[in-house]
């Protein structure tokens, strides 16, 4: 049905398995935790697109601190998509749901603010750079990666799948093929190990475009 192995890999009994092994609250308060720290350095957001949103626990949590903020969410998963169309009678907001892979998704708006959290990873590598282009064509002003980090590109086994999780140096490069459009505001690690508010050892990074 996809482009890739890893797109139909989300789409299919994978990306549902996923839904029922993350929806819990204790992702949601470590996540609001998490956003409060990166919101915290921007301003004059009004809009958010979050590129692989799966059932929305990333918006519950930004909900949570701001609100007053119109969400759009790519998600490839059809179930998980669905879920996504009952926050905006569950948490009172404005958001609307692009049932489609990234690699399909074009940019028809653009947004005070693109989100991407352990999503990058899981792309086929080859297709990062169009990705990227898509990236930066939807954000106005802010981005913020929240992914593995690692300083040179390496694949690791995946709930014992192989070719399905890929670690490398995703603000960097970026950066790089943006170089003077875009700079690096913040970054941090969030430890999986964080006796209240746990996430799964990712960086973050918020970079903003310069205009």
């Amino acid at each position: 049905m996809y482009k890739t192995d890893q797109e139909n890999f989300w789409a299919g009994k994978f990306g549902d398995d996923y839904i029922g092994r993350n929806s819990n609250n204790k992702i949601i308060a470590s996540n609001t935790v998490l956003f409060s720290k990166i919101m915290d350095r921007v301003s004059n957001v009004d809009s958010i697109l979050e590129m692989g949103s799966n059932i929305g626990l990333n918006i519950y949590a930004l909900s949570n601190i701001m609100p007053d903020v119109s969400f759009d969410c790519v998600e490839i998963n059809a179930n998980a998509a669905a879920s996504l169309l009952t926050l905006k009678e569950k948490l009172g907001i404005d958001i609307n749901v692009f049932n489609e892979s990234i690699l399909d998704w074009k940019p028809i708006s653009r947004y005070d603010l693109v989100l991407l959290k352990t999503v990058l990873i899981h792309i086929n590598p080859d297709e990062l750079d169009s990705v990227y282009d898509k990236i930066f064509e939807a954000s106005s002003k802010y981005i913020v990666f929240a992914e593995y980090y690692n300083p040179v590109p390496t694949e690791i086994e995946y709930r014992g799948h192989q070719d399905r999780l890929f670690k490398r140096d995703f603000c960097g490069e970026i950066m790089k093929k943006f170089e003077g459009k875009i700079k690096l505001v913040d970054y941090g690690f969030a430890y999986s190990k964080d006796p209240s508010f746990p996430q799964d050892d990712i960086n973050w990074f918020l970079m903003e475009k310069l205009n």
